[in-house]
């Protein structure tokens, strides 16, 4: 093992003072489970500062909550063990449901309510009449071990999210900018990786960005523009592709890329790349030399028109874009000290919610979890197994811990694979050296060792899921001794419950949950052919709408990557690109945004976006191309268009058109003009 780092060792070295304060304080004070508090110091650790107090604030409302429930259900139902068995259940998958549609840490506040109120509920069933002083010790040991962990890693050398965030925007725009450079400078060797990542990069910010509230650093107040740039981050993707592609199919015609263009973009590549905030000025001469470089759309505009009518389009929108993020960025960095600040303060961006959700997985989730409880329940009231509660109770924990994974099973098996490595240390420290330590100070010595090193393994990421299984199994068996019941029957018992619990939620979890990493990636794409059928319906779009399909979009991109590297090989994901559906979005919006303007001059897009949802409805059925009768649909609108009198709207549909085109029908011949007396079904 290489040696720990500062980072590593201060972080174990504070989260055992943690630790060890809460379980001082909870012998002293005389809780019953004191070393629950300890545990609970662990479970709400992090290195970053703010993150502990977010998961500080959502356990405490997670714990409440849970207990409100055990409260309620035990006093009903506890002559009845089955039907208790199953409201704990129903309660338990109920609460995974939710925090399955909210992939933001808020989710932890459900999922903890839900195996919370079976962990205090299965615990009292053989002593109902004391549910609420239990339920009242359970609620004060598991705060107890919160406050203690929220102070210690507030108070001792704490570690903003803040600073973390910066260099994680400054990595985020260097890989935008470069691919920004590379397109408009001719190279074009960014790979899907590279995109890939820089989607997952920009997920993971707007994930992050949940804990900045609770932050200390001057930063937390800009959750707003720090959203508002993850925003702009996420239309610079399909807008470089988009011109990537513009400037494909222009460098392979004989003409080439026209010189004005390439000297348009070694412009942009120079602004953007010159300093670390581009000049307003040079930014509005370059939209003036993109202005005069757009042709004209007449009716006798060809397919290599529209091509550059559309790129200029794209590059308006990424000097606007990326402009904005500057700016954006630039502010939260000074601590937002100009006379701009309230505004950029204020500046609305899109929130984490908009991110993509599976409602079917998630109810698949709950049933296994469901199931998994009730098979545990039985087996404990049919046999009338004294630790058989135990069972149930990993069963609940396990199959919520773990359910955001497409297959959860090896992980569970690497959690029961370090549980029963932890098996034979737990039984040294129960049994041999806990009897002998006759005070508190004896206790610190003894366990310091073994839980300094655990604490250094789970701040490093390739380690911290078996450091944490190891160290919840002993942690778990240490709360023996608060029972009175240190002995080997009971430390068997409980390691058998322990044991038996989380391979049911393995089985289950396999039998009910389990979906294949080609599946997962279908699903995902098929949300994203839903979602732009239902955006060809949509009568109006917002400011809004644009930057919330972006981010969901984006984030499927993220999901898709190691999904599509997992399932490689497979037919039916073959040729797949994400980007593509990221742009048909863009394209769809920017028809959307100028459909009202068009209607008022006779031309309805109407009857291009119906046949456009029902092509994505049955894309989602059966992956089907879309006909030649969409294409020749789309080509009539564009003539149509073309004969429209000048104006920005005109321009605007016509780059959103050809952009479709390109996204839809890359192999297609040129869109050909039409005589100019032809008539079209568009105009009314």
């Amino acid at each position: 093992m290489k040696f720990p780092s500062s980072s590593e060792a201060l972080f174990s070295l504070k989260s055992y003072a943690a630790a060890m304060l809460a379980l001082y304080l909870s012998m002293r004070i005389g809780l019953s489970r004191p070393f629950w508090a300890m545990m609970t110091a662990y479970v709400v650790a992090s290195p970053l500062s703010g993150a502990v107090r977010s998961k500080a604030a959502y356990r405490i409302a997670g714990t409440t909550l849970g207990s409100a429930m055990a409260l309620a259900a035990v006093p009903l139902l506890v002559n009845v063990p089955e039907l208790l068995s199953l409201a704990f259940a129903l309660w338990v998958g109920l609460c995974l449901f939710i925090s399955l549609l909210d992939r933001t840490p808020r989710s932890y506040l459900f999922m903890l309510a839900g195996y919370t109120a079976a962990l205090i509920g299965f615990s009292t069933v053989a002593q109902p009449e004391q549910i609420f002083d239990i339920s009242l010790s359970r609620v004060e040991e598991i705060l107890l071990g919160i406050v203690c962990a929220t102070a210690v890693h507030s108070l001792i050398l704490p570690q903003g999210i803040g600073p973390v965030l910066l260099d994680r925007i400054r990595r985020a725009f260097g890989d935008a900018e470069r691919w920004m450079t590379d397109t408009l400078g001719g190279k074009s060797d960014v790979g899907q990786q590279d995109r890939r990542k820089l989607a997952a990069d920009i997920t993971d910010l707007r994930l992050m960005a949940t804990h900045l509230p609770f932050d200390t650093s001057r930063l937390r107040w800009t959750s707003n523009a720090m959203h508002a740039v993850q925003d702009r981050l996420a239309l610079v993707l399909p807008l470089l592709s988009a011109i990537e592609d513009r400037l494909a199919v222009l460098g392979a015609s004989a003409a080439g890329v026209p010189r004005r263009w390439q000297e348009a973009m070694h412009g942009i590549a120079d602004w953007a790349h010159g300093t670390d905030r581009p000049d307003p000025a040079r930014s509005a001469e370059l939209l003036h030399e993109i202005e005069q470089a757009i042709p004209a759309a007449t009716p006798s505009a060809g397919w290599r028109d529209i091509l550059e009518i559309s790129l200029g389009s794209r590059l308006k929108a990424l000097i606007g874009i990326y402009a904005d993020s500057h700016a954006l960025r630039m502010h939260i960095e000074t601590g937002l000290h100009d006379a701009d600040s309230d505004s950029i303060r204020e500046r609305p961006g899109t929130s984490p919610r908009a991110l993509h959700t599976d409602r079917g997985l998630a109810l698949l989730s709950a049933f296994a979890a469901a199931v998994a409880i009730m098979a545990c329940s039985l087996f404990w009231i049919w046999t009338a197994w004294p630790a058989g509660y135990g069972a149930a109770l990993m069963a609940a924990i396990f199959c919520c811990l773990f359910a955001t994974l497409d297959n959860p099973v090896p992980a569970i098996r690497m959690f029961l694979k370090f549980t029963l490595w932890s098996i034979p240390c737990s039984a040294v420290y129960l049994l041999v050296v806990l009897p002998a330590v006759h005070s508190f100070e004896m206790l610190v010595l003894t366990t310091a060792p073994l839980f300094l090193l655990l604490g250094i393994l789970v701040a490093r990421p390739a380690t911290t899921g078996p450091a944490m299984a190891f160290l919840f199994g002993v942690a778990g068996a240490l709360s023996l001794h608060d029972t009175q019941t240190a002995d080997l029957a009971s430390f068997v018992n409980g390691m058998l419950a322990q044991v038996a619990g989380i391979v049911v939620a393995a089985v289950c979890t396999r039998l009910f949950r389990t979906i294949s990493a080609e599946h997962s990636a279908l699903r995902l794409l098929r949300a994203n052919w839903k979602e732009l059928a239902q955006l060809c319906r949509a009568e109006s779009v917002r400011a809004t709408t644009v930057t919330e399909i972006s981010a969901r979009m984006l984030d499927r991109l993220a999901l898709l990557a190691p999904r599509i590297a997992a399932a490689r090989g497979t037919a039916a994901l073959q040729g797949v690109d994400a980007l593509r559906d990221l742009r048909v979005g863009l394209n769809l919006t920017q028809l959307l945004r100028v459909m009202p303007e068009l209607e008022r001059q006779g031309v309805s897009p109407r009857p291009l976006l119906r046949a456009l949802a029902g092509f994505f409805d049955a894309r989602q059925q059966a992956g089907q191309p879309p006909s030649p009768a969409l294409l020749q649909q789309g080509d009539a609108l564009l003539r149509t268009l073309c004969a429209l009198p000048p104006s920005c709207e005109q321009r605007d549909a016509l780059a959103a058109l050809g952009g479709l085109r390109r996204d839809l029908h890359p192999g297609a011949d040129d869109y050909q003009p039409a005589p100019v007396q032809a008539e079209n079904p568009h105009v009314r």
